[in-house]
């Protein structure tokens, strides 16, 4: 008798060791952010999540919606399909558009630049508009172009109705895809020229001089934010995707559905302060580095520069070496004309002790186009006079 009731005191005091054990457990994984729907902290370069809280639950962006806008922006600026100092007209759409704006009026000329401060600044709906007619032919044509690039990204819980996020039935995205996507606007690093700024002017020499204050007011108070996107709406409540850079390493916190702008701010803060506090990484290349030669046959050239995608870095706890860490590189051996600038063309796998720490697409350099029948035959000639 007395042995059983030992056991039954041995199981009870085990099993309220275990509970407050898992209790414990739960508090730490919730108890870092608090006040909002979902959460996700991660590392840029290597897309490390480091936090999580609800991330893949679909929700309204608001005008976190403007970081696809602007990645588009970026991509067309990149491949010379659109320039900085390009004026472009506003349509009597585009200026009549609610919410946050710059009021554009009709037929109003702004260059792509100004416009672009409107929208990474200002959170401007109208220069949203005015910029994706631009780029697409009209707001339909580039909503269909940021719903495959969602696709292209392998992002699977989001879909855009509009290039401003007003609200809009059917819109919606998560806090993990909002950080993927800044991941990938990121990869163009002069974006932060914009989103860092706190106030600029647009209209400057003229009656109508207008003044831009930045809406993610961590620019200004919280060292090392220089980006990205905030974003309103009653039924989204308060949203914002964060970016900030200390001592090398780069990070994306992404809230959606704080109560009030100061939560919001207050949440992300506790983020960030995370990532630093715990975390660094080890930079080892830029984007654009070359890394090998890709051959590509009947093309104007033989060859092509295999460049890093993005900046490639290693994440450790605070204080943890990288030695032995190898580099292993694929390049595709059937590439064939024409290939176009960006298009993957081989693989940086960084391993250590078996195990894939980084993965990581070379994409070529410039554009391979397809050789004409001319240079074909001398280049045949040549190899048989040389084989000779």
């Amino acid at each position: 008798m007395k042995r059983h009731f030992s056991m039954i005191i041995l199981f009870t005091l085990l099993f309220s060791v275990l509970g407050q054990a898992v209790l414990a457990q739960e508090k730490t994984s919730t108890e870092l952010v608090n006040s909002v729907a979902s959460a996700v902290l991660i590392e840029r370069d290597t897309g490390t999540i480091m936090y999580d809280k609800n991330s893949h639950e679909k929700l309204p962006p608001a005008s976190m919606t403007k970081i696809m806008t602007m990645l588009l922006i970026m991509e067309a600026l990149d491949e010379g399909r659109l320039t900085m100092d390009e004026k472009i007209r506003a349509s009597e759409y585009a200026a009549s558009m609610g919410g946050s704006q710059i009021f554009l009026e009709p037929g109003e000329e702004m260059t792509t630049k100004e416009l672009l401060k409107g929208i990474a600044i200002g959170s401007g709906n109208d220069a949203s508009v005015a910029m994706a007619e631009r780029i697409a032919g009209s707001e339909e044509a580039f909503v269909e172009l940021m719903n495959n690039k969602v696709k292209e990204l392998g992002l699977k819980n989001t879909k855009f109705q509009n290039t401003t996020g007003l609200p809009a039935s059917d819109h919606y995205s998560t806090a993990y895809d909002m950080a993927m996507m800044a991941k990938e606007l990121l990869k163009y690093e002069s974006i932060t020229e914009f989103t860092g700024q706190y106030e600029d002017y647009l209209r400057e020499n003229t009656d109508n001089k207008f003044w831009l204050v930045n809406t993610n007011k961590l620019v200004r108070f919280y060292p090392g934010v220089d980006g990205l996107k905030t974003g309103f709406t009653r039924e989204a409540m308060y949203c914002l995707t964060a970016t900030a850079e200390k001592n090398g390493m780069r990070v994306i916190a992404v809230v959606f559905g704080a109560p009030t702008s100061k939560e919001r701010n207050a949440q992300v803060t506790k983020l960030l302060d995370f990532a630093f506090s715990q975390y660094e990484t080890h930079p080892m290349y830029k984007r654009g580095h070359s890394l090998g030669k890709a051959v590509v046959s009947k093309g104007d050239k033989k060859s092509i520069n295999a460049v890093t995608s993005e900046p490639i870095s290693l994440l450790t706890k605070k204080g943890e070496s990288i030695e032995k860490v190898q580099k292993n590189i694929t390049l595709q051996k059937k590439l064939k004309a024409p290939v176009l600038k960006g298009d993957q063309v081989g693989t940086l796998k960084l391993v250590k002790d078996g195990k894939v720490l980084s993965e990581s697409p070379l994409v070529a350099n410039e554009d391979v186009k397809e050789a004409n029948w001319w240079k074909l035959f001398k280049r045949s000639f040549g190899m048989f006079t040389k084989s000779n």
